[in-house]
């Protein structure tokens, strides 16, 4: 039992919140992030996706509508991680943030990545990075990665929209 490895091409397909004003959730994720309004399900849940996807995110209030943000010292969803595939993607979505003026929690270089943290209206933390080429993330002498968390270089990513 201790030999099974999940296959190698599985990925994490979709993430489903709780949220407490889908109105609210909708104008975070689909009018400031971007993402396509697939459906809604009656007027308590959506489903969002990036390029046409059935669904990358549901959002729905079904057990917590009107209620307050989950404790921040409790079990639970840390973050919802979203992978942009381009540094210079990365750059525009930060761009709008700043324009939007919409507090960032964090801005982090961890080798492998780069990654703005910031939270949904009910305070679920939100992760937007892109991974670097895989050779070009950090090993150590004996080749086991290193990753590591130091601050974003916020100049040289925004410097990325400038070039093209």
């Amino acid at each position: 039992m201790n030999d099974y490895k999940i296959p190698a091409q599985t990925r994490i397909g979709h993430v489903h919140l709780k949220v407490s004003d889908l109105q609210k959730s909708l104008d975070f994720y689909s009018g400031l992030l971007g993402f396509e309004k697939v459906m809604l399900y009656g007027g308590q849940a959506a489903f969002i996706s990036a390029g046409g996807y059935h669904h990358h995110i549901g959002l729905n209030t079904w057990h917590s509508k009107g209620a307050s943000p989950a404790p921040e010292y409790a079990p639970g969803l840390y973050h919802t991680a979203i992978l942009y595939l381009e540094r210079r993607d990365l750059a525009e979505i930060l761009q709008r943030l700043i324009d939007a003026k919409y507090p960032i929690t964090g801005a982090s270089d961890h080798g492998v990545s780069e990654a703005i943290y910031l939270d949904d209206p009910d305070g679920n933390g939100v992760e937007l990075y892109w991974d670097r080429p895989r050779e070009q993330w950090p090993l150590d002498e004996h080749g086991d990665l290193t990753m590591f968390t130091k601050a974003l270089d916020v100049k040289s990513l925004l410097a990325t929209l400038q070039k093209a």
